[in-house]
């Protein structure tokens, strides 16, 4: 039985890690984007700028401790470590819970949202399970009693995640979970669907009886139906408290919002532009990288003279920074204002490129792989 409970333990922990180790490396800029909330909870924001290296470098961990569990390497340090791991992750997602500072913990990355209760009772039961692996860590038997196959094959496992974050995060991710992958449309991912349910509320009353001083809770529905109202006896005190009762359809897209430097909405004729368009998306122009802006700024120009197509650059800087970026770079695009939210998740990278036609992602680019202007013609343009 104890033999039976320690191998259930170590293959679920196990490929548990190496699952979430995956999922996020696929995306290391979004799981430091999430990191970047922790710091500032914990008042650490000095790290920011270390914030994606830190997530590449957990990842490597994940995936290194999880394949080094099943494969039985290095037994007392894998036990060990998955032990820290999890408890330093269990402090940090019952912090999240508890005090709502953090509505996602960023467990498996964007591709299974986890509320922050529920990453923090998933921790706790692999806290169990690798309780039970610790304690019966002598179980552990490895593939290769070779001490040098061991550690060549752990360097080979950390390298070959390193890679895949170091690539991910100078392109983009393998697979985009996203509403901005492409193919996907932007207008309809903002529209509620007809017929959608929506949020179900109750207002919840605290009533004071003026006689015996006595006070209870009561919805409105309650209220209404017991006909409290024509009691004189009870009165509403305090504010009366709004409660979800049941989630409805939730907009993929909710926060998406783009205005010129006066505030002018330009959000559906940007987005719902029937023609093809290039969007770059720079959320932040004072660490964007200026070299990549200077090859998108003469591919707008040639698309706009040869194909009259429409390029705007989409950012959170102020519009002081931006107005002296744009006379510095000598910019041809357009420029417009969002949150740094949405842009964040428009594309990895900064900048990144768009092309999107009536609202439909196309296609998306990291500056690092931008194609030139003669593909993008022979692909699209010309079409």
């Amino acid at each position: 039985m104890q033999k039976t409970l320690f191998q259930i333990s170590k293959w679920i922990t196990g490929l548990l890690f190496i699952f979430s180790g995956l999922v996020k490396i696929n995306d290391p800029l979004g799981f430091g984007y999430k990191l970047q909330e922790y710091f500032e909870v914990f008042h650490i924001s000095f790290l920011n700028n270390w914030a994606t290296g830190i997530a590449i470098l957990l990842c490597v961990l994940e995936i290194l401790l999880g394949a080094m569990l099943l494969l039985g390497f290095f037994r007392n340090f894998v036990s060990k470590g998955l032990l820290a791991l999890i408890i330093f992750f269990t402090f940090l997602t019952f912090v999240s819970a508890a005090f709502k500072v953090v509505t996602s913990c960023g467990c498996f990355g964007d591709a299974i949202p986890l509320s922050p209760w529920q990453s923090f009772i998933k921790d706790l039961i692999l806290l169990v399970l690798i309780v039970i692996i610790y304690k019966n860590r002598q179980l552990i038997q490895p593939v290769t009693e070779n001490l040098k196959v061991q550690q060549k094959a752990s360097i080979g496992i950390a390298l070959v995640a390193l890679l895949i974050g170091l690539y991910t995060y100078n392109f983009l991710p393998f697979i985009d979970f996203l509403p901005y992958k492409k193919g996907s449309s932007i207008p309809e991912s903002m529209r509620m669907p007809q017929g959608a349910p929506v949020d179900e509320y109750l207002i919840m009353y605290e009533l004071k009886n003026k006689k015996t001083g006595e006070t209870k809770k009561m919805s409105d529905k309650e209220y209404l139906a017991q006909e409290v109202w024509k009691d004189e006896n009870w009165e509403v005190v305090g504010t009366p408290e709004r409660k979800l009762i049941k989630e409805g359809y939730k907009v993929k897209i909710k926060d998406l919002h783009i205005s010129d430097t006066s505030g002018t909405d330009y959000t559906k004729e940007l987005i719902e532009n029937p023609y093809y368009n290039l969007v770059v998306v720079a959320y932040n122009l004072s660490d964007a990288n200026e070299k990549a802006i200077g090859n998108v700024n003469a591919l707008a120009l040639n698309a706009a003279e040869q194909f009259n197509i429409r390029t705007v650059l989409l950012t959170s800087s102020s519009a002081q920074d931006a107005d002296a970026f744009s006379k510095r770079n000598k910019l041809f695009m357009e420029i417009f204002y969002a949150d740094a939210v949405p842009l964040k998740s428009m594309v990895r990278a900064n900048p990144g490129v768009l092309l999107l036609k009536n609202g439909i992602i196309v296609n998306k680019w990291h500056y690092n792989s931008l194609p030139s202007f003669d593909q993008l013609t022979q692909k699209y343009f010309s079409k």
